[in-house]
């Protein structure tokens, strides 16, 4: 029988680890299913680690190598966003204001426009828009100096984007940035246009000084490797040309594209889109800092925590949890800097799980080759996070089990909200099933391999493993 201290109304983080290990009934053999899953992928067994624990009463059911620390790739994120809706609260939202250095007459800034970074995750073509849109309210259809771009609030340092994987034209490789504009990304649409035997090429947002055709011709043929056709060639990222074909069978597709010049991405973003709405300006657009003194005209607000926390786990966005790892840093410690950042998230792990022993996370995405934390540990933090006034919002932010987000392709039918993550060499899944006896359970499981890219079948399996009838 389970001691009344792991019942979950008595439960507190300085007695996790130890309720996780003292159970007596803890599984220590694998269910048949997952072994042949594991054989099936060529993985031994002990590149597994499981833990499936139940929230309400019970025993754990299935513990193997649950101490072993091991790369959680993109299931770091549940650090990251449980800490922030703990310290920053759900309703959290980040403001981006605007400066004016200067007098306005005529419909003319006699001076500078300043936009100041915050780190706003979700800061998109629409909000820049809207942005300039509201600039424009103020009476400003032209300024005669420079906008400036006071991305100063994150310290963050140069980086090769395509250092991790080799795919710098990849959108999940963008570095964070203070004022990040579409996830420095570009949207290339392509619109089939079969009367004139072209497809219309459409890209947001507008980048000042960028070309890129102005059609395509259209082909026949399966749409198979559509972007592979196009022959793209990025390497001039000022003029950027296809000199292949569309085929007319994709009907309209977007390919999102990481800009081959991300630090000059937010300044032709803002200058492109502010000549799209009709402004001039008789500068340049450029990074500058905020002179003291300055009040701010008018602010965006991003959406609440609990909604960018959704975007973050539900499709797992690299750029979008940096951001708010760094956000963390700049609340906490004053300034948004990476080491920061882990100072910030390890203290609150400190507090908030004691005794439970902490992950090593040099990011908060989990895009990364340092990065560990064992099983039982995530499954301690989720246990805990059940407990806590933000677990609605957490809940609704993981894939639900073949239905949305990352989890769609999944083959299990069992009811579940499972974050993901993979990297070359892991995989893993953990979260909340809901099994046939009516209880819930905490499932995490890990595997690290050179074969992980083979392991989505052991993870079903685990899945319909755990949600299956089992006595109370």
């Amino acid at each position: 029988m389970t001691s009344l201290f792991c019942k979950p109304w008595v439960l507190t983080a300085v007695l996790l680890a130890v309720c996780l290990q003292s159970r007596a009934e803890t599984a220590a053999v694998l269910p048949a299913a997952v072994r042949e899953a594991l054989k099936a992928a060529r993985l031994p067994p002990d590149a597994l680690s499981v833990v499936v624990l139940p929230l309400q009463t019970g025993s754990t059911r299935l513990q193997h190598q649950a101490g072993v620390q091991r790369n959680p790739a993109s299931l770091m994120k549940l650090v990251t966003t449980s800490a922030a809706l703990d310290l920053l609260g759900p309703a959290f939202t980040w403001r981006t204001p605007v400066y004016l250095d200067g007098q306005v007459r005529d419909g003319v800034l006699q001076g500078n426009l300043y936009l100041q970074g915050s780190g706003d995750p979700r800061f998109g073509v629409e909000q820049l828009w809207l942005l300039l849109r509201r600039v424009q309210g103020l009476g400003i259809r032209s300024i005669q100096g420079d906008i400036l771009l006071d991305r100063s609030v994150f310290s963050v340092p140069a980086q090769d984007p395509g250092g991790f994987d080799g795919e710098p034209l990849r959108p999940y490789n963008a570095a964070p940035d203070a004022l990040l504009i579409n996830y420095k990304s570009l949207l290339i649409q392509f619109v089939p246009d079969q009367a004139n035997k072209v497809a219309r090429v459409h890209v947001e947002p507008p980048l000042a000084g960028v070309k890129l055709p102005a059609s395509v011709p259209l082909s026949s043929g399966e749409c198979s490797d559509y972007r592979g056709g196009l022959k793209a060639d990025f390497q001039n990222p000022l003029n950027m040309v296809f000199s292949g074909s569309y085929p007319l069978a994709c009907g309209e597709k977007t390919w999102p594209l990481a800009y081959a010049e991300p630090e000059k991405f937010a300044a032709r973003a803002v200058h492109g889109m502010w000549l799209q709405l009709g402004g001039q300006l008789n500068g340049s657009v450029r990074d500058g800092v905020l002179p003291p003194g300055l009040k701010p005209v008018l602010f965006h607000e991003s959406p609440t925590l609990a909604e960018v926390v959704r975007d973050i786990n539900k499709f797992s966005n690299n750029v979008m949890a940096e951001q708010l790892f760094l956000t963390l840093a700049v609340q906490k410690r004053g300034s948004g800097s990476a080491p920061l950042a882990v100072d910030a998230v390890q203290a609150w792990w400190r507090e908030r799980l004691s005794g439970v022993e902490a992950p090593h996370l040099d990011k908060g995405s989990g895009l990364s080759r340092e990065a560990r934390i064992s099983a039982q540990s995530l499954a301690a933090l989720l246990q805990w996070a059940w407990a806590q006034p933000f677990m609605p919002e957490l809940i609704a932010s993981l894939p639900v089990t073949g239905v949305d987000g990352t989890m769609k392709r999944s083959k299990s039918s069992a009811p579940a909200h499972l974050k993901t993550g993979s990297l070359r060499d892991a995989m893993g899944i953990a979260g909340y099933v809901d099994a046939a006896n009516g209880q819930r359970y905490v499932l995490v499981a890990m595997v690290n391999h050179a074969n992980a890219n083979q392991a989505r079948p052991v993870m079903d399996a685990l899945i319909d493993w755990t949600a299956a009838k089992q006595s109370p």
